[in-house]
């Protein structure tokens, strides 16, 4: 069923500055934000909102490169926004990663997957040993789009401990860095996974993410099937994603029973 859809960019950009300061306020009063900057829109916008909610003297942003990928433009975004900027090469440790597993002499191959998320992994714990460091509060920088679909590693840049755009699509992302006032290439950048090689997120989707936000917001079904497959509709693998990832954005589940005993009076 298609709904009516009206995004108040100013309303919801003060909104989430607003948020960011009661949160830090109930959460860590003094402390900093320390963002993992990819260069990317994500990272890039919520590192600005945090400027605007809480001072750029509390807010760091710390570039993770693996062999060269994942920094981007994060020095100039950090000099612009006048954030500390730190660089911390994580290539290092993935190597003694694997290092550590092949010494072991096992026959078990990690999967392509488990190779590709080691390094998000690594980084969120680049993050988190930074954050006590510098007395921060980590933040989580996906948004509904991504979570919707799963597209984000569990425990890797989907971990954080506040995060702003998580009730936010990218279209309407784009609106609040341009709102902003932030260089347009950097808001407008093709989202990627900043892989080695990789395409962009809507090749390897079949669809785009404006068809995705309309599905999201306003119950558009997206027409046609998927353009990297011809054997799947657009709409039955939105679907399909949303089923098979919805535990990433879920609280662990614990079991609904009660564990209690009956417990019986003992005469003396």
């Amino acid at each position: 069923m298609e709904r009516e859809y009206i995004f108040d960019v100013e309303k919801v950009t003060g909104d989430c500055i607003q948020w960011i300061k009661d949160w830090f306020e109930k959460n860590g009063p003094g402390c900093n934000a320390v963002i993992g900057i990819s260069g990317g829109k994500d990272s890039t916008i919520v590192a600005k909102l945090c400027v605007e909610a809480l001072g750029a003297d509390r807010v760091i942003g710390v570039a993770m490169p693996d062999k060269g990928q994942g920094i981007n433009d994060a020095d100039k975004i950090c000099n612009y926004l006048g954030i500390k900027y730190m660089v911390t090469p994580i290539d290092g440790v993935v190597a003694e990663f694997h290092k550590v597993w092949n010494d072991q002499g096992s026959d078990v191959k990690w999967s392509k997957q488990s190779e590709q998320n080691i390094p998000p992994r690594v980084r969120m714990t680049m993050l988190y040993a930074l954050s006590q460091t510098f007395n921060g509060r980590v933040a989580n920088t996906c948004n509904l789009s991504e979570d919707f679909v799963g597209y984000a590693t569990l425990f890797g840049d989907a971990a954080g401990s506040f995060a702003p755009l998580s009730q936010l699509t990218v279209t309407e992302i784009y609106q609040i860095g341009d709102y902003l006032g932030l260089p347009y290439e950097w808001v407008h950048k093709v989202p990627d996974d900043g892989l080695p090689h990789s395409s962009s997120d809507e090749k390897k989707f079949g669809f785009s993410y404006a068809e995705l936000d309309r599905y999201i917001r306003e119950g558009i079904v997206p027409e046609g099937a998927c353009e990297n497959n011809p054997d799947e509709l657009k709409v039955d693998k939105i679907d399909r994603m949303h089923r098979n990832n919805k535990f990433k954005t879920e609280i662990v589940q614990i079991p609904h029973f009660d564990p209690l005993v009956e417990v019986f009076d003992l005469e003396l």
